[in-house]
């Protein structure tokens, strides 16, 4: 008969972890990638197996600065260009695998820079899968039967999970499969421009390949567990992150994009993806399938380094949940509390790059822009981290700018080992890039992770339970008993045959003498041993007792270490509520004082500014001053010369007018002499001889003015007409001819003068009278032996405009000059200088002019 199902005991929770203060640094391997092309000069070349040398190329940076150097870097194992796949897995990843079969925590790094091979690290192809589809096919070669069945383990939303029994996890496998699947093919978000997907065409033949799994397996596994794995994927890009498994229902014309997701912190204070899609599968082929459909919404984009560069994080979970089996070893135990989780994050970070090589814009420059920025808060952490540790600070590690770092600081505090894989490309064009990869691994490996422990079920059951059920099951199956179960300990095999045929006969009493003595000595074997297991036993509870005593003495001991630290806690803690009222005082002291010290300052500024302002106010009115006092000084020079220049004109006008009156005056005075003279010889000559007449006046000539002579620009030569902006408009009648190829500016460039064979400067001038000059300066353009330009003047036109004397209106604004005219003294030699013209040597025009107005003589 099937015994009865026994109910769980209730035993106090069992820790998950044991606390472990001892540390490991975070183990960092370095991978180099094949080139292919022998001839292809390289800067990364390995020693040994655990050291790399760079030589700067001709080309870097630190060779433009002088930095020859060669360099050396450590890892904890460098694997060349030739290694495979599956030595790489065995010697990084495999102990992961064994953590996470025993209940630990485990995160994997893929780092480097953009096309240095992470993704193919982390992939691999289907004939040499990499470090992924290896890890769960390990995983699963090592569970084997021990997996419970499908939704007995269901995630509780937080984190979590809850257990349920056999029967109700059938009627939910029963629910799945009648009722239709609306999500069963998830469509691949729509691509965009900015956002590119994964080739669909290149994924689907991925998964049509035929793929070479992995035979090793991990052994040491507790059989009385029952396992369940749980996958999800998400990515982070542009510092958000999206659940790449998310259902989304199929909309060919409008379809959904994915939803960012938020970081959340469970009861435990570890970080998880809130509503985040988990998977729970069963073997490789269902786990490597719901990857494809993660990679398949990845996003990828075509830079000048990479035709396939990553443009986001990807993160890709591994959670075993485990939970012990009940005490008949058929179902698993129905108590959450004995569930444990552990997690495998396999990371594939994003390339760093620099822009000017991958000549990115737009949306690939955001991404870019975020992507280094995460890798540098990643920096940061480590290197925060680092310092809290050698040097005892106690800084505020910035997990929370990134959504990288902050998914993953509980495995930086103690959660789990640390692993990461730098990828590197030994070309020399990534020298600099490849330099600040190596700082970066050096300083990781300084950081120390807390060692995780194996998860310990101690729920008090016998072990060895479910083999022993499924023989149960297999007796009942044969159609045995429960009798039938050969017990684990017997006195040997049944009694022979006992019937006597012949009182003389005395084999059978020989045959049961001999089974007798055999079986006494069995059982005084078996007495022996069940003395020796009860003294093992009784010096056991002996030992546990002595134990129990001295836990207790020491707890009696600690009880009162605990009350006097307590006492003095209280104490302590007194003084510190006084003290911190007298820092509160101090500091609102402080704060008054820093109030008015800053009061004081603004004031002080403020007064400092003012006293700056009048100062450069001094100084503008002072120079304002000076410029004033120059300006009206150079204009009263330049007005006194005018007036000197009008007033030495005025006085040379007047003497030579009296000059020239004096010398008329003097030739009538002659003329008349002569006459006289002449009269006295005709008339003693001929005393009938009349006098001849004068003879007749010769006409005056109109008043001088120099006709306008005719420009020598009326070529088909380039002229650069110069003319200042405040040039004005002449209305005279005689206007200067113009070229037609000519170019008027106001500031003449090197161009304009190049470009041109003549030169026209227009100057224009006003005299002391009011009156404008215009003067026109023209010249030959020529190239002069330096290459430049020179201008050689040759000509001048000078146009001047003078308003006409206006005539006298009565005969008492008649000058002295004019009475003598008109007194009638004088002779018809009046008539030959009426105009009387002035001039100097050189000039165009005459200096003055004066005109005698004609009138008649008196009789």
């Amino acid at each position: 008969m099937k015994p009865s199902r026994g109910k769980t005991p209730s035993s106090k929770k069992t820790p998950r972890r044991v606390i472990n203060k001892a540390k490991d640094p975070v183990e960092v391997y370095c991978r180099l990638r094949p080139l292919g092309d022998d001839d292809v000069s390289v800067c990364v070349t390995p020693i040994n197996g655990t050291t790399i040398q760079l030589k700067p190329p001709e080309g870097s940076h630190q060779y433009r600065h002088g930095n020859i150097k060669e360099t050396h870097h450590s890892f904890k194992f460098v694997f060349p260009e030739n290694v495979s796949q599956k030595a790489l897995f065995d010697h990084v990843s495999l102990p992961l695998v064994d953590d996470l079969l025993h209940g630990k925590n485990a995160l994997l790094f893929m780092y480097g820079i953009t096309g240095s091979g992470k993704t193919y690290t982390m992939t691999g192809s289907p004939t040499d899968g990499g470090i992924l589809p290896r890890c769960l096919d390990v995983l699963f070669n090592s569970l084997g039967e021990l997996q419970a069945r499908k939704y007995v383990f269901k995630p509780d939303k937080n984190n979590g999970f809850d257990v349920q029994t056999e029967a109700d996890a059938m009627l939910e496998r029963q629910k799945k499969e009648l009722l239709p699947s609306v999500t069963c093919r998830t469509p691949s978000t729509p691509r965009t421009p900015g956002t590119p997907r994964r080739k669909l065409a290149d994924l689907d033949e991925l998964a049509n390949r035929v793929r070479v799994p992995d035979n090793t397996r991990v052994s040491n596994i507790d059989e009385d567990t029952n396992y369940a794995v749980f996958v999800s994927y998400i990515e982070i890009y542009n510092n958000f992150i999206y659940d790449l498994l998310e259902e989304t229902p199929p909309d060919p014309i409008n379809p959904k994009s994915l939803q960012s997701r938020n970081l959340r912190e469970d009861s435990d204070r570890n970080m998880y993806v809130n509503s985040c899609t988990e998977v729970e599968v069963k073997n490789t082929e269902e786990a490597y399938a719901v990857f494809l459909k993660g990679q398949r919404r990845r996003r990828v984009a075509h830079t000048q380094l990479n035709t396939e560069s990553s443009r986001s994080h990807s993160v890709f979970n591994i959670r075993l949940v485990q939970a012990p089996l009940d005490p008949i070893g058929e179902e698993v135990l129905q108590d959450k509390d004995k569930i444990c989780v552990s997690q495998l994050s396999l990371v594939d970070l994003a390339g760093s790059e620099r822009t000017s090589r991958t000549q990115s814009s737009g949306d690939r420059l955001r991404e870019a822009g975020n992507i280094n920025a995460s890798l540098m808060t990643l920096r940061t952490c480590i290197e925060v981290l680092r310092e809290n540790q050698t040097m005892g600070t106690n800084k505020i590690v910035p997990y929370r700018d990134s959504k990288v770092t902050h998914l993953f600081k509980n495995y930086f505090d103690g959660e789990g080992k640390v692993r990461m894989v730098v990828c590197v490309n030994p070309k020399v064009e990534d020298y600099d890039e490849t330099t600040h990869v190596m700082r970066f691994a050096e300083v990781t490996q300084e950081v120390q992770v807390a060692r995780p422990q194996a998860v310990r079920h101690d729920v008090g059951f016998t072990p060895g339970r479910r083999r022993a059920n499924q023989m149960y099951k297999k007796v009942i199956e044969e159609g045995g008993s429960v009798e039938d179960l050969k017990p684990i300990i017997s006195l040997g095999p049944p009694f022979p045959c006992l019937q006597l045929c012949d009182p003389r006969e005395d084999t059978t009493l020989h045959t049961l003498t001999a089974f007798l003595l055999e079986r006494e000595k069995r059982r005084h074997t078996l007495r022996e041993e069940l003395l020796r297991k009860q003294g093992t036993f009784r010096a056991h509870l002996m030992e546990m007792e002595r134990d129990m005593e001295q836990l207790k003495q020491e707890n009696a001991d600690l009880k009162m270490k605990l009350n006097s630290r307590n006492k003095s806690t209280d104490a302590l803690e007194k003084r510190v509520k006084h003290l911190q009222q007298q820092n509160d005082m101090m500091m609102r002291e402080q704060q008054l004082y820093e109030h008015d010290k800053r009061e004081m300052e603004s004031e002080l500024a403020t007064k400092r500014q003012k006293i700056q302002r009048e100062l450069q106010e001094k100084d503008r009115l002072r120079n304002a001053l000076k410029g004033v006092a120059s300006s009206q000084k150079d204009k009263w020079q330049r007005e006194c010369e005018k007036r000197v220049r009008a007033t030495q004109l005025e006085l040379e006008t007047k003497m030579w007018v009296k000059d020239e009156k004096l010398r008329q005056l003097k030739e009538i005075v002659c003329a008349r002499e002569q006459a006289k003279a002449k009269k006295t010889r005709t008339n003693s000559n001929n005393s009938t001889f009349n006098r001849s007449k004068s003879p007749p006046p010769k006409p005056s000539q109109p008043p001088v003015r120099l006709k306008h002579r005719r420009s020598k620009s009326t070529g088909n030569a380039v002229w650069v007409d110069h003319k200042p902006q405040s040039t004005l408009k002449t209305d005279t009648i005689m206007q200067p001819v113009y070229p037609k190829n000519k170019k008027t500016t106001a500031a003449p460039s090197v161009k304009d003068i190049k470009g041109s064979n003549n030169y026209m400067l227009t100057h224009q001038e006003e005299d002391s009278k009011g009156e404008v000059e215009t003067k026109i300066f023209k010249g030959d353009v020529f190239e002069t032996r330096g290459g430049g330009r020179a201008v050689q003047f040759n000509d001048v036109e000078k146009l001047r405009q003078d308003l006409p004397p206006s005539p006298p209106s009565n005969k008492r604004n008649k000058r002295p000059a004019d009475e003598e005219l008109d007194s009638g003294e004088w002779t018809d030699v009046e008539t030959r200088c009426a105009v009387g013209i002035e001039g100097k040597p050189g000039a165009s025009q005459p200096a003055a002019v004066h005109i005698v107005p004609q009138k008649k003589l008196k009789k």
